[in-house]
């Protein structure tokens, strides 16, 4: 944490957090996932620095110190692109580098599908492309296959999940999510997925002041921030039906762990290995698969990831 500082902006109608340090540097912009904040990236935001990048680390629209906005249609991609793209402008380069992992992957990538003019290179983490269906809007899709169950389908309804989770302490939520490693998926079902008595013991990549402070963050956030983009998925695929069987012209570096449950959806080792990755990402140079490694894997590999970003980066 030492040397990392932090500001509120306004962007695209709200008021930003973010984490930086190497002012000055090429900008490397960071996007976090769920359950997440700016803090998933500390360990990237020095070693970027320390090798003269500005390494800028948002907490995203509805998380940490950044506003949340009540309504579920202002978690829009747009929405999330549109502060990204705001957040460049005041930060003053015309291109920057981008990051991102989970959640912050998928606002990424569109990012670089919508403004490609605006990114320099991405490296994405965990969530590979995934092109529009025209056949079948992806809540439906995830229900089909895993039925109602599959934590994307508990998200939808609003106040249920957050009801849920705040049976028990915000530590007790994110010591479960940060703890899971099954790689066939998240399942909550209606009752028994967690207790205030459950016992986890934490990755060696994880402390309880960790835990702590992404604790604190989210008791004043609240959940529904984060679980409004899992809200907006369909209509997402509404809004973008006009990029169905576009390209992302990005240079592109991917890497997933085996053990993430996103390298285990149905059919996308195929797409990612076989040809399916690089003909919708053209400009893909690299995919990754790190071995035992599973969800959060800038905090699990937290070197590894650094070095992967900078061995990429410094070529353009």
């Amino acid at each position: 944490m030492e040397g990392i500082s932090h500001r509120t902006m306004e962007v695209n109608g709200i008021a930003m957090h973010i984490a930086e340090k190497g002012m000055g540097g090429p900008i490397v912009l960071m996007l976090h996932g769920f359950p997440e904040l700016w803090y998933s990236w500390r360990h990237q935001i020095n070693g970027l620095a320390d090798k003269g990048y500005h390494a800028v680390a948002p907490d995203l629209r509805g998380y940490g110190d950044t506003d949340s906005p009540s309504a579920i249609s202002s978690y829009s991609i747009f929405h999330l692109v549109g502060d990204m793209i705001a957040l460049i402008a005041i930060l003053g380069q015309a291109q920057v580098f981008v990051v991102g992992h989970d959640w912050g992957a998928l606002v990424a990538w569109h990012l670089c599908l919508f403004r490609p003019d605006k990114v320099k290179a991405l490296v994405n983490l965990s969530v590979a492309y995934m092109p529009r269906n025209p056949a079948i809007k992806p809540v439906d899709y995830f229900r089909s296959i895993y039925g109602d169950d599959y934590y994307i389908c508990r998200f939808q309804e609003p106040g249920v999940i957050e009801a849920e989770f705040g049976r028990v302490s915000t530590k007790q939520v994110i010591k479960k999510f940060y703890t899971l490693r099954d790689p066939d998926g998240i399942f909550i079902p209606k009752k028994g997925w967690i207790s205030p008595n459950d016992k986890f013991t934490l990755p060696n990549w994880l402390s309880e002041e960790d835990v702590n402070y992404i604790s604190k963050k989210f008791e004043k956030s609240g959940w529904s921030g984060g679980v409004n983009y899992y809200r907006c998925l369909n209509s997402n695929w509404e809004l973008t039906e006009p990029w169905t069987g576009a390209q992302i012209k990005v240079p592109t570096k991917f890497i997933v762990g085996d053990l993430d449950l996103t390298y285990h959806y149905p059919g996308i080792q195929d797409y990612i290995h076989k040809g399916g990755f690089k003909h919708d990402v053209p400009l893909l140079e690299e995919v990754v698969v790190m071995k035992g490694v599973a969800h959060f894997i800038q905090q699990e590999k937290a070197h590894n990831i650094t070095e992967h970003i900078l061995n990429f980066i410094k070529k353009f």
